[in-house]
C-alpha cells in the first residue's frame, strides 16, 4: 500500500493544475500595480495593524485632546514612511483642551454595587473619589424650598432620558442652576444601554475660568432605579464617584492629515478617498471611524508597496472634528484645497467595519467601474463583488443631507459614490449598539471585512485614477 500511495502522491505532482479541482481563482487583471495589491492583500494585509494601534495604543480621540493629537502625527508619520507627500492643514482650535483618565464609582451600603455609568466629553470630573448622600430632584418650587439645604454636596437624580448629552434646561429638568449654585456634588441621569455620551456644545466657548464644576453622570437604568427606590424607602447609603475628567490650557488645534500619491498625467485632476480620525472617548472609536481610517492608510500603503503611478493624484484624506461638525471636511472644501470640478470621485468610509461588496453607479459610470472592479468580482469567493447601475438622485442643498464627511463635496457637486457596505457573512452587525457609544471597541471590528474593504478601496481608487478621462457626471444629480 505504501507504493501505491507514492505512486498516486507523484502523479497528482505531474498533473496540470487544471485537472485538479481547486477553490475559485481570482481573475488576473493585465495590470501588475492591481495584482500586487491583490497579493498584498492576501499576505501582507496590515489593516488590522492600523485599527489596533488607532483603538489600543491611542484611545478615543475627541477633538482638543492630547489622544488627537498623538493620532494625527501617527499617520502623518506612516504616510511619510510610505513614500507619500504629506500636507496637515490646521483646520481649527479649542480654547481650552480636554484629556480623559479613569472613572469608577460604587455604592457605599446597601448593595455595595459598583456603578456601571459614563460621562460626556468636556464635562467636569470629581475632585479625587468623592461621596454624598442621594437625593431625588425637586418637582417644584416647594420642594426645592423644602430640600436646598440637603443638596450641597448630594449626588441627584434628574429625570429625563440621556441622550448622550450633558443636562440642559431642554430636558426639563427644572431648578438646574439653582441646584448647582447650591453645591451639588453631581446630576445623574438614567441611561439605555449600551450608553451613549457626546461632549458639550459649549467646549467651543470655554476660557480656564469658565470650565463646568458639576458631574454629569450618565447611569444605567436599572442602577439608577434601583437607587431611586432606595432614596424613596429612606434606605441608609451613599455613592461615591472618581471621574478623572481633566482640562488643560489652549489652544489646542486640530488638523486633517492628507497623504499624497502624486500623478503622472492628469496633475491637476484628483480622486479622494479616507474618513475621519477624531472620535468620542468614552470607548477607543474603533468603529467610528477607526475603521475608514484604517482602510484608507491601507490602501495608501498597499498602492505604495506596489510602485503605483497613477495617472491623477490620489488624495488620502484623513479628517478632523467630524463629530464636532465636519469641521476638516468643511474646512478642505471651502478653502477650494482642490478644484471640486477636478475631482473624479470621493470615496468616504464611515460607516460599520462592513465589507464593500458592490458598488452602485449612474448609468454613465458604470462601464468604467465594470472594468476597473473586474479583478474584484472573485478575489474574494464569500465575499462576492458587484457593479451595478442607479438612477440619479435630488441634488442635496443642506448641510445635514449626508451626515459624514462627504456631504460639503457632494453640496459643491463633486461625485461621492461610495462602496456598498455588507455584513455578507451575517456576523449581526448592528451599528446603533456601537455608534457613539461605550462598545465602540475592536473587539467589534471585522477582521475579514476590513481586510477586503482595503484591497477593494485601493484597486478602484487606482483605476479611476487610472483612466484616460474624469468620470462623467451625467445622470450623477437629477436636475
Amino acid at each position: 500500500m505504501k507504493r501505491i500511495h507514492i505512486i498516486l502522491i507523484a502523479a497528482l505532482l505531474c498533473a496540470p493544475l487544471s485537472s485538479l479541482a481547486a477553490s475559485p481563482q481570482t481573475k488576473k487583471s493585465n495590470d501588475k500595480v492591481v495584482e500586487k495589491i491583490l497579493e498584498i492583500g492576501k499576505t501582507d494585509n496590515r489593516t488590522m495593524q492600523h485599527d489596533d494601534f488607532l483603538a489600543n495604543r491611542i484611545g478615543g480621540r475627541p477633538v482638543g485632546s492630547h489622544n488627537l493629537q498623538d493620532a494625527e502625527a501617527w499617520v502623518a508619520e506612516q504616510f511619510r514612511s510610505w513614500g507619500l507627500e504629506v500636507m496637515v492643514q490646521e483646520v481649527g482650535e479649542m480654547p481650552v483642551g480636554f484629556s480623559r483618565g479613569p472613572w469608577s464609582g460604587h455604592m457605599i451600603g446597601g448593595s455595595g454595587m459598583q456603578l456601571h455609568f459614563v460621562t460626556p466629553t468636556y464635562t467636569a470630573g470629581t475632585k479625587g473619589p468623592q461621596k454624598g448622600h442621594v437625593l431625588i430632584a425637586p418637582k417644584d418650587q416647594r420642594e426645592f424650598d423644602r430640600m436646598k439645604g440637603a443638596l450641597k454636596g448630594a449626588w441627584v437624580l434628574v429625570g429625563g432620558n440621556s441622550s448622550g448629552r450633558p443636562i440642559a434646561a431642554r430636558d426639563s429638568v427644572a431648578f438646574l442652576d439653582e441646584m448647582k449654585a447650591a453645591g451639588v456634588l453631581g446630576l445623574i441621569q438614567a441611561a439605555d444601554l449600551p450608553m451613549q455620551a457626546h461632549y458639550d456644545r459649549n467646549c467651543f466657548k470655554l476660557t480656564m475660568d469658565t470650565l463646568p464644576t458639576v458631574c454629569e453622570i450618565k447611569l444605567e437604568r436599572a442602577q439608577y432605579d434601583e437607587i431611586a427606590r432606595m432614596v424613596r424607602e429612606h434606605r441608609d447609603f451613599q455613592l461615591e464617584f472618581n471621574i478623572r475628567n481633566n482640562f488643560f490650557k489652549g489652544p489646542v488645534k486640530y488638523h486633517n492629515v492628507i497623504g499624497m500619491m502624486k500623478g503622472s498625467k492628469y496633475k491637476d485632476e484628483y480622486v479622494l478617498l479616507g474618513g475621519h480620525l477624531d472620535s468620542y472617548d468614552v470607548a477607543t472609536g474603533a468603529v467610528d471611524d477607526g475603521n475608514g481610517v484604517s482602510v484608507a492608510m491601507e490602501a495608501a500603503r498597499m498602492l505604495a508597496e506596489s510602485g503605483a503611478k497613477p495617472k491623477r493624484n490620489i488624495m488620502f484624506c484623513i479628517w478632523t472634528g467630524e463629530e464636532f461638525g465636519l469641521l476638516g471636511s468643511k474646512y478642505f472644501v471651502e478653502n477650494k484645497t482642490v478644484p471640486l470640478e477636478k475631482i473624479s470621485n470621493y470615496f468616504n468610509r464611515d460607516g460599520g467595519p462592513l465589507a464593500a461588496a458592490g458598488i452602485t453607479v449612474p448609468e454613465a459610470m458604470y462601464e468604467d467601474f465594470e472594468k476597473i472592479c473586474e479583478p474584484l468580482q472573485d478575489y474574494t469567493p464569500d465575499i462576492p463583488f458587484t457593479v451595478s447601475k442607479r438612477e440619479g438622485e435630488p441634488q442635496p442643498r443642506s448641510k445635514y443631507a449626508g451626515g459624514s464627511d462627504h456631504t460639503h463635496f457632494m453640496l459643491g457637486g463633486a461625485p461621492t459614490i461610495s462602496f456598498n457596505e455588507r455584513d455578507v457573512k451575517g456576523y449581526n452587525f448592528n451599528y446603533r449598539v456601537i455608534w457613539h457609544t461605550e462598545s465602540d471597541n475592536y473587539n467589534m471590528v471585522y477582521p475579514d471585512y476590513m481586510e477586503h474593504s482595503a484591497v477593494v478601496t485601493a484597486v478602484t481608487a487606482y483605476g479611476v485614477a487610472n483612466l484616460d478621462h474624469l468620470l462623467s457626471r451625467e445622470g450623477l444629480y437629477k436636475d
